[in-house]
């Protein structure tokens, strides 16, 4: 198999190394070759997180070059946004519909974009959920990471059964139930 590149944009704190990890864990259950690599902003201060995850027969190196993205994992809209030209033609992105105002618009210097995601959808397939909105639902907003992936395993090459083992070997144990339930959410939308 060709190498999978799927990139991982979030905000510092969102779960975006969280996430990697069982990507990561998935494809080596899968048998696969994979490689990760975390860029990170300024991530204790609500920067940019970004993470790269390529599995295959044989991966060389672990960055995703721009337009080489099969899927694009963004858990905030400007994130999406910002990181869309990683994507390739026909991939998949699949976005958190949640605002994070990042330090130039907290302190005026710079307004959020208006209609990201209908941007977006101009030349992009995307695929966009309220996760925050689900997760509270589950009673836990922490897990809306789980939710955005469980949306985002619909484009990938894993069973259910997989991704349940490795979340199961990856998150906090005593978060393991809710942390399932927020990845059925999202792969049921």
């Amino acid at each position: 198999m060709a190498a999978k590149n799927i990139m991982i944009v979030g905000v510092g704190g969102q779960g975006t190394l969280l996430t990697s990890r069982i990507l990561g864990g998935l494809a080596l259950l899968g048998g696969y070759d994979v490689k990760l690599s975390e860029v990170h902003g300024m991530a204790q201060r609500g920067g940019s997180v970004v993470t790269f995850v390529r599995y295959g027969d044989k991966v060389a190196e672990p960055i995703v070059e721009e337009g080489q993205a099969d899927v694009l994992i963004a858990f905030e809209r400007l994130e999406a946004l910002r990181y869309a030209h990683f994507l390739k033609p026909g991939g998949a992105l699949v976005v958190n519909d949640w605002r994070i105002d990042p330090m130039p618009v907290v302190t005026g210097a710079a307004s959020y974009p208006e209609g990201i995601l209908e941007t977006l959808a101009e030349h992009h397939k995307v695929y966009a959920v309220n996760a925050t909105e689900e997760a509270k639902k589950l009673g836990n907003p922490r897990t809306f990471n789980l939710v955005v992936l469980g949306l985002a395993a619909q484009h990938m090459d894993f069973t259910r059964e997989q991704w349940y083992e490795v979340i199961e070997k990856t998150v906090p144990p005593k978060t393991i139930e809710i942390n399932k339930k927020a990845f059925e959410t999202g792969y049921h939308l």
